[in-house]
């Protein structure tokens, strides 16, 4: 079934295409209970830029021996030293048996939620896994599993372990998540791919500064012009312009003069003490931004030209909305995006829109916040629902739209429900974006049956009562097809119908739920076991889409399952509504 499974894991979803918490108060509490991989290196060639960092010639990099005896004299004093006095004793040392970190609000998942599954096939469901994903409930699921302090399984390194649950939060934008997971790691436990992984992450989160303390080992492990670069850096953040001007030298020898990669790490080294170096980075020449552009830009405060994001991977917008030193008005519509891939939360976003509005520049953004604190605190509840139909119309794409319904969620839970409010379905869809299910639930009598509103309630319903399939079909008529076909999926992976119901409506909506394949078969078996892990990495799999058009009903179906069956119901119910919700 392996073989079988890791053959497809390319595929779009089914195919047949310190972190915050991200949860409301309250929600997932307490804990469930369970019933392409960076390059190892690249062209040395100067025209090309540092995706992974250039290899460098050894031959390049000559030992300094500029200061004769008295270097040989301070060498034969410090190897008179005793070093064992200055490390770890053993109790204090981590283990590689278990690795990660439990995030602020989240409870985590169990040490054993991968169960018995092979430490390969892990790997390589992570190293394969198209990311970021279309859901933005499965990307929280996700996110929580691989942060948290889980068993390392059979057949795999430790720290390599880490390394790829690492590159695969890096991947879906969790700039934060990743680095917290690499840093469980003693930096005497590192391996090759760790430090390639490791230096990402510091690119990632626009601070190299947290390359120093694995830099020279970094570069004894891989001969990259970036980890010669970064030894540059390091002293020159160190206070040593000296030697950091002649490492700099020594790590650039054979590059043009203009390479922006070497110019903006001689930027980051002219930041220390004494640096004394004005650079100045012209980015007209520069055809492509790549992970190690915008880092060293970020960690300088050189700003990015808007339409290099264009060239770049989505997860490095996301990168943009977490870093703390872009200037927030810039970082606002990454932020939005953020949110639909579940990295930045409803409360990120207010902070982010409020810290924008005591900046009291002009603009498309203060406009938002001005709204958004009408939204939030207004004295007439109509003026409330105006503000946020406001902020609602603005968005013009699917993704902007739902991006509204999460920034507006905690306001959305503090409309009173009434007979006489005509945004029901987007009020009801705003609260459950962000998981205010309970202040949703308030709506149940308000809604009417067969509405998009009465259709997202029925999958957030807690509670057990069931929906017969006349009431799935009739719900066709008023929506799409496709959102029809999606709350049958997630009623029926939530068990919320019969099966003779569940058979009936899927017969007329044309969902196979019955199908089988090597993904369905793997996730409903890792379900039955309780891994939930296992089951959320799986899920990640089955929604490889950069939106929910190429998600099939069927996966949905099968991830709703597996994710109920392995104790997340929750997360299940959410995911379901996400799906009806996004569903076009």
């Amino acid at each position: 079934m392996a073989a079988l499974l890791l053959a497809g894991v390319g595929v779009p979803a089914l195919g047949q295409d310190t972190p915050e918490s991200l949860l409301p108060p309250g929600f997932d509490d307490p804990a469930p209970t369970p019933a392409p991989a960076p390059a190892p290196g690249a062209t040395s060639a100067p025209a090309r830029p540092i995706e992974q960092p250039l290899p460098v010639d050894p031959g390049a990099l000559p030992l300094d021996n500029t200061l004769g005896n008295f270097a040989a004299q301070a060498d034969a004093q410090a190897a008179a030293v005793d070093l064992s006095r200055y490390e770890l004793p053993e109790f204090a040392r981590r283990s590689l048996d278990r690795v990660g970190i439990v995030a602020a609000g989240n409870a985590p998942f169990p040490a054993d939620s991968f169960g018995h599954a092979d430490g390969r096939f892990l790997r390589t469901l992570m190293r394969r896994m198209d990311a970021p994903i279309a859901s933005r409930w499965v990307s929280i699921a996700l996110r929580r599993a691989l942060m948290s302090p889980l068993d390392t399984p059979a057949n795999a390194n430790g720290a390599d372990f880490a390394a790829d649950r690492a590159w695969a939060l890096l991947r879906m934008g969790e700039a934060n998540a990743a680095r917290a997971v690499i840093e469980d790691v003693d930096t005497d436990n590192y391996t090759t791919w760790l430090y390639q992984v490791a230096m990402q992450s510091a690119l990632a989160s626009g601070d190299p500064a947290a390359l120093c303390p694995i830099a020279d080992k970094g570069a004894e492990a891989i001969a990259q012009r970036g980890w010669a670069l970064a030894q540059a850096m390091c002293l020159g953040l160190a206070g040593k312009p000296n030697e950091a001007g002649k490492q700099f030298e020594r790590a650039r020898s054979g590059t043009s003069p203009s390479d922006i990669d070497n110019l903006l790490a001689e930027k980051v080294l002219g930041t220390g003490a004494q640096g004394r170096r004005a650079v100045t980075i012209e980015w007209n020449p520069v055809s492509q931004l790549t992970a190690w552009r915008w880092g060293l830009a970020t960690a300088t405060g050189v700003e990015v030209p808007a339409e290099l994001y264009q060239t770049a991977a989505p997860q490095v917008r996301y990168w943009q909305a977490l870093a703390p030193n872009i200037d927030p008005v810039a970082r606002a519509t990454a932020a939005e995006l953020a949110a639909t891939a579940g990295v930045f939360s409803n409360a990120g976003l207010v902070d982010l829109y409020s810290e924008i509005e005591q900046g009291g520049d002009s603009g498309a953004a203060q406009t938002v916040a001005r709204d958004l604190r009408t939204a939030y605190t207004d004295g007439d509840v109509g003026t409330r629902i105006k503000a946020l139909e406001t902020l609602w119309d603005a968005a013009t794409t699917p993704r902007t739209r739902y991006a509204r319904l999460i920034l507006t969620a905690r306001a959305a839970s503090w409309i009173p429900a009434r007979d006489k409010v005509e945004e029901t379905d987007r009020l009801i869809a705003s609260m459950l974006s962000s998981g205010y299910d309970a202040a949703a639930l308030e709506w149940r009598g308000v809604a009417p049956r067969g509405s998009e509103g009465w259709a997202l309630l029925a999958l957030a319903d807690p509670g057990r009562s069931g929906v017969a399939a006349g009431d799935v079909t009739g719900f066709a008529d008023g929506a799409s097809r496709r959102k029809a076909q999606m709350l049958l999926a997630g009623l029926a992976g939530l068990n919320r119908m019969s099966a003779g119901d569940a058979q009936s409506a899927a017969a007329a909506l044309d969902v196979q739920i019955g199908g089988v394949n090597g993904w369905t078969q793997a996730i409903d078996a890792a379900g039955q076991r309780g891994d939930a892990a296992t089951v959320a990495l799986l899920a990640g799999v089955g929604m490889q889409s950069p939106t929910w058009d190429y998600v099939a009903p069927e996966a949905l179906f099968h991830i709703v399952a597996a994710m109920r069956a392995a104790g997340m119901v929750n997360y299940a119910r959410m995911i379901a509504v996400e799906a009806v919700t996004r569903a076009a």
